[in-house]
C-alpha cells in the first residue's frame, strides 16, 4: 500500500499495520458499485478492481485487499440518496432521539455528520433546535444545502475540520453512519475526529457488522466503499490507539444488520452490552480464521445455488426482474454472473437518480417501478433483500401478482 494516500493493494492491516493477512473470500474483479452507466457508455470498457476479503492475524480485522482512490468511489455524481430509503429515515430519527436523551443534548449543541449525504440524519437534530453541519464530498451536499442543512461539499479531512472549528467551534456529537469503514486513511480519520470533538463529546458510528455478515451470508455488502468490516475487538484496538474508548455498542437492523458504536476521548469503562456482544462474536467464530475460511466456502455454494435457481426459472420461459438497485446488488450480480440475459430490468422508486441508467458490469437497465405493475413478470428477484419483508408487503399492496425470489441468506422462491 502506498504510504501517502493509503490506496492500492492493502498489504498491511488498516488498523494495526501488521502484515500477516490471510485470505477469506475471493469475489473476483468488480467495478465501482455506484458507477451506473448511460446507454452510450455500454460499449466502453469498465475499470474493475480486485475484491477480496482478508483477515489480520494480529488484531482480527476483516478488510478488503484493494483500496481504489476515494475520488473514484465517491465521485460528484454519486447517485445514492439516504432520503429515498424509509427504513434509514426511521433509523436516523431514532438515533437523534436516543442521543438527545442518552447524552442530554441541548439546543445549540453542534452535531457534525461525516459523509452526511443529503442531510437526512441531521434533519432530526435540527428539528430539536441543535446546530448541525454535514461534511459530504458528492453532489448530495447540494441537495442538503437546498433543504436547509448546512453542508461542506468536501471530504472529511484536516482542512474541513479546521474550517468547521473556525466557523462553529468543537462538536458535542460526531456521527459517522455507514461511512466509518469507508475512509482509507485511518490515522488521519481518527486524528480529525479527536480534533473536532469536544473533551466531553461523543463519537457515534454505524457500520456493517461482521457478525451479521457471517450469520446472514451477506457477501453482497462487500464492495469497494466498504474497506473494513468491524467486530468489537478490532474496534477497541482502534479507539485505544488514538486515546479514545469504546464505551457502548448495540446491534441495529440498518443495512441488513449493523453495529452502532459509542466512543469518547480518554480512558473510559465499557458497559455490559459491549462485553456481551464480544462473547457472541467469539461464539460465532469471528476470531477463528478456520471458521471464516469455511464461511467463505459457504458463500461460493450460495452463489452457485442462486445462479442455478435463476437459470431454471429462465429456462421455463419466465421473465425475471430485480427489485431495487442498491449498491450491494452489484456485488451480488457481478459475483453471481447475473446479467441482462437473466434479468430484464431492475426497478427503483420514482425520483431515483439511477432510473434510465444501467448497472455497472452487468448492464441491467434501471427503470421506474411503475413498469413492474404493468408488466407483471413471473418472478421478482429482491435485490434489496435486507428490507425484503417490507418491500414484498408494498408490492402485494400495489398489485404485483408474481412470485418472489430471495437471494440470501439461502436462495429461495416465496
Amino acid at each position: 500500500m502506498k504510504k501517502n494516500n493509503y490506496t492500492g493493494y492493502s498489504l498491511t492491516c488498516q488498523i494495526c499495520r501488521a502484515d500477516n493477512l490471510k485470505n477469506i473470500l475471493n469475489l473476483g474483479h468488480q467495478p465501482i458499485v455506484q458507477e451506473y452507466l448511460r446507454a452510450e457508455e455500454l460499449h466502453e470498457s469498465e475499470t474493475r478492481y480486485p475484491l477480496n476479503l482478508v483477515r489480520c492475524s494480529n488484531c482480527s480485522l476483516v478488510q478488503i485487499d484493494y483500496v481504489p482512490e476515494p475520488g473514484k468511489v465517491f465521485f460528484p455524481d454519486y447517485p445514492y440518496r439516504t432520503g429515498l430509503t424509509s427504513m434509514l429515515i426511521r433509523n436516523f430519527l431514532e438515533l437523534a432521539d436516543v442521543l438527545e436523551k442518552k447524552y442530554e443534548l441541548k439546543p445549540k449543541d453542534l452535531i457534525v455528520d461525516i459523509g452526511s449525504n443529503d442531510g437526512t440524519l441531521l434533519k432530526g437534530f435540527k428539528a430539536k433546535g441543535m446546530q448541525v453541519l454535514g461534511i459530504e464530498p458528492t453532489n448530495a451536499a447540494k441537495d442538503a444545502n437546498k433543504n436547509g442543512i448546512t453542508t461542506f461539499q468536501t471530504f472529511f479531512d484536516k482542512a474541513s475540520v479546521t474550517k468547521a472549528k473556525k466557523k462553529y467551534g468543537s462538536a458535542r456529537v460526531i456521527t459517522a453512519t455507514n461511512v466509518f469503514a469507508h475512509i482509507n486513511n485511518v490515522p488521519e480519520l481518527m486524528r480529525n475526529v479527536r480534533d473536532l470533538l469536544k473533551s466531553d463529546g461523543i463519537f457515534v458510528s454505524e457500520s456493517q457488522y461482521l457478525l451479521d455478515i457471517v450469520e446472514k451470508k451477506e457477501f453482497d455488502t462487500v464492495y469497494h466503499e466498504h474497506l473494513r468490516f468491524y467486530a468489537l475487538k478490532p474496534l477497541q484496538i482502534l479507539f485505544n490507539k488514538y486515546d479514545m474508548s469504546l464505551i457502548d455498542a448495540e446491534r441495529i437492523s440498518a443495512a441488513g444488520g449493523s453495529i452502532r458504536v459509542y466512543a469518547k476521548k480518554g480512558k473510559q469503562p465499557m458497559n455490559a452490552r459491549v462485553k456481551n456482544l464480544i462473547q457472541a462474536e467469539e461464539q460465532a467464530g469471528l476470531y477463528s480464521l478456520e471458521k471464516l475460511i469455511a464461511w467463505g466456502k459457504e458463500i461460493q455454494k450460495v452463489r452457485n445455488d442462486l445462479l442455478a435457481l435463476l437459470l431454471k426459472c429462465k429456462k421455463n420461459g419466465a421473465h425475471i426482474v430485480g427489485i431495487g438497485s442498491p449498491a450491494r446488488a452489484n456485488t451480488l450480480l457481478g459475483f453471481s454472473h447475473i446479467t441482462n440475459e437473466l434479468l430484464d430490468y431492475a426497478v427503483e422508486k420514482k425520483g431515483s437518480p439511477k432510473i434510465g441508467l444501467y448497472t455497472p458490469g452487468t448492464h441491467i437497465p434501471v427503470i421506474d417501478e411503475e413498469e413492474l405493475y404493468r408488466d407483471q413478470p413471473e418472478y421478482a428477484l429482491i435485490l434489496s433483500w435486507h428490507i425484503g419483508e417490507e418491500l414484498i408487503k408494498i408490492m402485494k399492496k400495489n398489485g404485483y401478482k408474481g412470485k418472489y425470489i430471495m437471494p440470501l441468506p439461502k436462495p429461495r422462491i416465496i
